[in-house]
């Protein structure tokens, strides 16, 4: 492999004036010289070593971002959202998966900070745990006194810009859809209980369900991780618990077409036996049978809006943005049925795609 040794001598020029040329530097060089140079990188093949030039240059040109899961649909499609502006302004994205491990999200954070990114991206949940918020805010200053900017999608303890979906609203959406369909008996297949995004939209939905006199006991809530599998398994016990279930309200799509699949083995008709409404309106939440009743957070923007506030010029006070939710009605709720495990087909469906803000 050449190195940059190897160019200078085929340009005929210094290895100080090679690495100007090829590094971008703002001291001047002759248009000849210059053409040498990116005439015997051509022909050398030669490919410049990425930290030399980071090192080289008073301007980061990459991002890092710290994500749960790259390969959930959520944060693929807020990931989309970062790409496009980062893309936009010539800039590399290095995306880490925490796997909502606190500790490797530490760790990501010290990591990002040595490679010296302009910009440092939180995009997944906050956690309930004091210590880990402490030595996070503690990784997170020291990175902003070397001159990094820091966003966090979700809700952090961090005092910062921040674009904040309005999970507590969507869980209030879903809860009064269920409630205005005549819903007493429903089950609450929740995330992780240590996440901020598993409180915020199950208080939005407890606060739907109070306003309508409906109880949401402990035992009809079932926590489990936010994936297809944990929707499924928490689907499960929560019928086992309570056979007269009338809906299931899933904290996420992923979630719901976990509960869908357990109820089709169960020979349960959907909704025409049990409601089910997800949230985050994935892609796949319109293509599933029925099509998913959810509430929509528009992902992608969320991840336009922290790449913007982190590249763009800062500002003395930090900046939140609250993206609002909606429900989205498909084919998976209808009316509480008129008696318990009523025959499918008896109750309507309810109106397909109208969103309500």
């Amino acid at each position: 492999m050449a190195t940059l040794s190897d160019v200078a001598r085929r340009a005929g020029v210094s290895p100080a004036t090679a690495s100007r040329v090829i590094n971008g530097s703002s001291k001047p060089v002759t248009d000849e010289l210059r053409e040498r140079v990116l005439a015997a990188v051509a022909e050398l093949q030669y490919v410049p070593n990425a930290h030399a030039q980071l090192l080289a240059r008073s301007h980061r040109s990459a991002v890092g971002v710290i994500v749960h899961d790259v390969s959930d649909p959520y944060f693929a499609e807020i990931t989309r959202g970062l790409q496009r502006v980062a893309t936009d302004q010539g800039r590399l994205l290095m995306i880490c998966n925490s796997y909502r491990d606190p500790d490797r999200e530490l760790e990501y954070v010290e990591l990002l900070r040595g490679h010296q990114v302009a910009a440092l991206i939180l995009a997944g949940s906050g956690y309930h745990d004091e210590a880990f918020t402490r030595q996070l805010n503690e990784k997170l200053a020291a990175y902003e006194a070397t001159g990094g900017r820091v966003a966090v999608i979700g809700r952090h303890e961090h005092s910062g810009d921040a674009v904040m979906p309005d999970n507590r609203a969507g869980g209030y959406l879903a809860g009064r859809e269920l409630c205005g369909l005549g819903h007493r008996a429903i089950g609450v297949v929740a995330g992780p209980r240590i996440l901020t995004t598993t409180t915020d939209r199950l208080a939005g939905l407890r606060q739907a369900l109070t306003e309508q006199g409906r109880d949401l006991p402990e035992r009809r809530i079932r926590y489990a991780e936010f994936d297809r599998d944990g929707g499924a398994e928490a689907t499960a016990r929560l019928l086992d618990a309570d056979p007269e279930l009338t809906a299931i309200a899933a904290l996420n799509d992923s979630m719901a077409i976990g509960a869908l699949a357990t109820l089709r083995a169960r020979s349960l008709a959907v909704p025409q036996q049990v409601s089910v409404v997800g949230f985050d309106d994935m892609p796949i939440a319109r293509d599933v049978t029925p099509a998913l009743t959810t509430v929509r957070l528009p992902l992608v923007d969320m991840g336009v809006r922290a790449m913007s506030l982190v590249l763009g010029a800062g500002t003395p006070t930090p900046r939140v943005e609250v993206l609002p939710a909606e429900l989205v009605r498909r084919d998976t709720v209808g009316p509480v049925p008129l008696s318990p495990r009523a025959t499918a087909g008896s109750a309507p469906r309810a109106r397909r795609g109208d969103a309500v803000p």
